[in-house]
């Protein structure tokens, strides 16, 4: 059997693509989508990627949305001060024992993101 080698990419529909684009790029360091070959697409560093479907009637995140990103972060303490310097509200920070570190935040279409700073 093939397995995939890793998560290519995640697409989703925007009210403002372009705007929302330029928030990812701002405050979470994402390359835009190449749209030739002189633009540099986002590359990851290489580590964990959890890949889990939850319950219809989690509570988790919230009911409205179908997904919630999950992205991995040197130092979530550095990267909430970023964000909170922005203005962008950050809530449910937590800490799970040989897991990590995380802390929740909203794009500016709500969509719920998990920032994780793994357990080292």
């Amino acid at each position: 059997m093939q397995d995939v080698q890793g998560f290519g990419g995640f697409f989703f529909r925007a009210k403002d693509p372009e705007g929302l684009t330029k928030w990812y790029q701002d405050h979470l360091g994402i390359n835009p989508a190449p749209r030739d070959m002189e633009m540099a697409p986002w590359v990851t560093e290489s580590g964990v990627t959890v890949f889990a479907p939850f319950a219809a009637d989690t509570d988790y995140f919230a009911a409205e949305k179908t997904f919630m990103l999950n992205f991995r972060v040197a130092d979530l303490d550095a990267m909430v001060a970023q964000l909170t310097s922005a203005d962008i509200e950050v809530s449910h920070e937590s800490e799970m024992e040989g897991v990590g570190r995380f802390a929740r935040i909203h794009d500016p279409e709500g969509n719920p993101i998990e920032l994780w700073e793994p357990a080292s």
